[in-house]
């Protein structure tokens, strides 16, 4: 195999993986695993290595199911299929917001009851849980999200 090949193999399946991996991207909490499927050994705590071990479970499963040939490899057009479907899938999840069935979504159907994930960010940054961000407050959300 040609040396620039296989980092360019590793690098695509990574990427991959990282996109897929549980808790690389917002989805649906329904796509979210169940506590005990990652608690391998049932004593109701999660250890690195149970985490490790689910997410490199759940990447080769993920990654078998992209390999449609099931040659062990990704090529880009499996790649752009499952980038494809899961496209498909959030289109499907932000179209059911179309509350008259119009087709058409407007900014008030966009945005529900409460934007979802702004809501979920500032519940998180609200460390005091008083209802208001204090500089402090602020300040930690921003260094989390410069961290990722």
């Amino acid at each position: 195999m040609h040396p620039l090949k296989t980092p360019l193999l590793i690098a695509l399946a990574g990427a991959l993986l990282v996109t897929t991996a549980p808790g690389a991207q917002a989805r649906d909490p329904g796509d979210r695993p169940a506590f005990g499927e990652i608690d391998a050994d049932g004593d109701g705590r999660l250890t690195r290595a149970e985490l490790t071990a689910f997410g490199r479970a759940r990447g080769a499963e993920r990654f078998a199911a992209a390999d449609t040939d099931g040659d062990g490899a990704l090529t880009r057009d499996e790649l752009e299929a499952r980038a494809d479907a899961r496209a498909g899938n959030r289109l499907d999840r932000i179209m059911a917001r179309d509350a008259d069935g119009d087709g058409r979504l407007t900014p008030e159907e966009l945005a529900g009851d409460e934007p979802r994930r702004g809501g979920r960010i500032f519940d998180r940054a609200d460390a005091d849980g008083d209802g208001a961000l204090s500089e402090a407050e602020w300040n930690a959300m921003a260094q989390r999200r410069a961290r990722r």
